[in-house]
């Protein structure tokens, strides 16, 4: 993959009950292009748009790939991966950072109801989750961990790898979900006005 290809990250930060969605255009050589800021609503229904919204904000087709930070956002408001492959015309990946076996047994414990039919509907047609390890033979650094597990669509399970390992420097994350979680994070604070 080329130094220039270039790659949208989308991360959020939520405090009360709006979450600030940051979409950045990142370069694999680590150079931040643009940046777009959004909303979600905390345990609701419209990640999926509001994560459509602010790549559609940034018009740069020529960030070839989408990746997202996780596909729960904002206390569990649930990403249609497919759907948003649709809506952006690019392979879309979630990226999350720790094992685990089944978001099930949170949203059971945290609704009921419809409310937990939609998401466990939306969460069932998921694709599978596959670890991918980032980690380079030269560059192993302490407190990182070498392994991200992907969810891919729109993008073969080894073209993904190939994208989340070029992205991926030494934080263990793609830098541009990375950097986005940081644009979030200061987004949130100036929206609580910190």
């Amino acid at each position: 993959m080329k130094p220039g290809a270039r790659a949208v990250g989308v991360a959020e930060s939520y405090t009360g009950d709006a979450s600030t969605l940051a979409g950045v255009v990142a370069r694999r050589d680590r150079a931040v292009e643009s940046v777009s800021f959004g909303q979600c609503t905390v345990g609701g229904s419209d990640a999926t748009v509001g994560v459509g919204d602010v790549v559609e904000s940034l018009e740069r087709p020529d960030a070839r790939y989408v990746l997202v930070a996780g596909v729960a956002l904002a206390w569990y408001n649930l990403l249609d991966l497919d759907a948003l492959h649709e809506r952006l015309d690019r392979p879309v990946l979630a990226v999350t950072f720790e094992a685990s076996e089944s978001l099930e047994p949170a949203l059971r414990d945290a609704f009921d109801g419809d409310a937990l039919d939609a998401r466990l509907d939306a969460y069932h047609a998921l694709p599978a989750r596959r670890a991918v390890r980032v980690a380079r033979d030269d560059a192993s650094v302490e407190g990182r961990s070498d392994v991200v597990y992907v969810r891919a669509v729109g993008i073969g399970d080894e073209h993904a790898a190939e994208v989340v390992r070029a992205f991926t420097h030494e934080s263990g994350r793609p830098e541009p979900v990375r950097v986005a979680r940081e644009v979030a994070r200061a987004g949130d604070a100036l929206r609580r006005g910190d």
